[in-house]
C-alpha cells in the first residue's frame, strides 16, 4: 500500500508541468512532454527493485496492477486540461 501513494512522484511532474506552462507563455515552441514509467519495470541496474512507474506491478502476484496516486492524479489533471481545450 505504501508503494501505492507516491506523492513525491506527484510533485516531480506537478513542479515540470509549473515550468513547462512558463516555458510556453514565454515562447518555447514545446512539441510534448513523457512521463517515464507507465508501468514499474525492469531496470538494468537494479532488476525489479526500483519502482519508476504510474502504476504499481505485483510480480509476485500474476503481474497484477494498481494504480498508484501518481496515475490517478496525472489522470484528473489530463481530464481537466482537456475539459479546459474544449471549452475555449
Amino acid at each position: 500500500e505504501e508503494s501505492l501513494l507516491d506523492i513525491y512522484r506527484v510533485d516531480y511532474h506537478y513542479r515540470h508541468f509549473y515550468y513547462l506552462l512558463d516555458a510556453i507563455k514565454k515562447g518555447v515552441n514545446v512539441k510534448g512532454y513523457f512521463a517515464w514509467s507507465l508501468l514499474d519495470n525492469f531496470e538494468w541496474d537494479s532488476g525489479y527493485i526500483m519502482r519508476f512507474g504510474m502504476n504499481f506491478v505485483d510480480y509476485k502476484n500474476g503481474l497484477k496492477r494498481y494504480s498508484k496516486l501518481s496515475a490517478l492524479w496525472f489522470k484528473d489533471f489530463l481530464n481537466i486540461e482537456t475539459k479546459l481545450h474544449d471549452s475555449i
